[in-house]
């Protein structure tokens, strides 16, 4: 490879090495294999970058590879591994008043979690982008390869499915947040 494909690349990696972990990590609920993850995403997209078609967004291509990844290593390890309450005792740092909103942000996020294990690969990978990486149903359903319908409907699909774990698994996590849960 030339020096000046090796730059741009480096560039690519820098920029979106945080964004491609974080969708790794929310897909897979573990941080060692979405390293590894990214690592295979950035192997990919180095081997295919002369392949990439300009006049798309680099960031949509890049999420694809990603999700691809991710679907790919939770289909070859059946891994549901979530992290407890990730990341409590370092927050725990701030003030003395916020310590219970941290508390209960924690809780929340553990109860999604370990309901999101309900979910199958394409479910996941729809609630993930949507609703909480923030991209819109169009560029979801470039991510994903999916008509925007379809989208929608793994999308409803998902959020029914994680509703249903909640009521069932955390009913007072669902109570916290404010959400009227089902019998």
């Amino acid at each position: 490879a030339k020096k000046g494909d090796q730059t741009a690349f480096q560039q690519i990696v820098d920029k979106y090495k945080t964004q491609v972990a974080s969708i790794a990590y929310k897909m897979v609920g573990d941080y060692e294999d979405a390293k590894d993850i990214s690592q295979i995403v950035f192997v990919k997209t180095y081997q295919n970058l002369v392949n990439f078609d300009t006049t798309k967004k680099l960031s949509t291509w890049l999420y694809r590879i990603t999700i691809n990844a991710s679907i790919d290593f939770i289909r070859k390890h059946k891994k549901h591994k979530h992290e407890l309450l990730d990341n409590i005792f370092g927050e725990l740092k701030e003030k003395k008043q916020d310590v219970e909103r941290i508390y209960q942000r924690s809780l929340i996020k553990w109860a999604i979690d370990d309901s999101m294990t309900s979910l199958n690969p394409r479910q996941k990978a729809v609630f993930v982008l949507r609703d909480l990486e923030g991209l819109d149903i169009k560029e979801v359903a470039q991510i994903t390869g999916m008509p925007q319908a379809t989208v929608r409907w793994y999308l409803h699909r998902a959020r029914s499915k994680l509703r249903s774990e909640l009521s069932r698994h955390h009913p007072q996590i669902l109570k916290k947040m404010g959400i009227k849960h089902e019998v």
